[in-house]
């Protein structure tokens, strides 16, 4: 059974067999169990391609290059979503003495990783979405 049982009806729906034969074990690891690539291996953690990222699992559109920025912290970070309902928010209590919240692909419910605010981020938001790159797919512009 797959990590992400939710009560909510997401647009994009797949069985766990069909999303097992659609993924890697790698991407479905990480998109439908909640897993965590290792820091500073990711394909995208130094990419400075103008383009639009995509959740790997569906295609939903999800970050904008422009608001990538380098935060040293070893996975691809983004100030915001391309559309705040493109993202979905989960409070993740699975570090104890340390909650968090998961982010979400709003169109299928794969998990891509976890915002932080108020950590003195030098963005237009404040925010930091610490994403996994095998969690997106980069469509570049033009």
């Amino acid at each position: 059974m797959s990590g992400l049982q939710s009560d909510r009806n997401y647009p994009v729906t797949k069985s766990d067999e069909e999303w097992r034969a659609t993924l890697s074990p790698q991407e479905y690891a990480v998109l439908r169990e909640a897993g965590t690539e290792r820091p500073f291996v990711g394909e995208y953690t130094d990419t400075k391609t103008v383009g639009v990222y995509a959740c790997r699992a569906c295609g939903a559109e999800l970050f904008q290059s422009e608001t990538k920025f380098d935060s040293h912290c070893g996975w691809p970070s983004f100030y915001a979503p391309l559309a705040g309902d493109s993202v979905e928010y989960l409070e993740d209590r699975s570090l104890p003495g340390r909650p968090r919240v998961e982010v979400r692909c709003a169109a299928c419910g794969s998990h891509l990783g976890h915002v932080f605010e108020g950590e003195g981020y030098e963005t237009p938001t404040d925010q930091r979405y610490c994403i996994n790159s095998i969690s997106l797919t980069l469509k570049p512009a033009g």
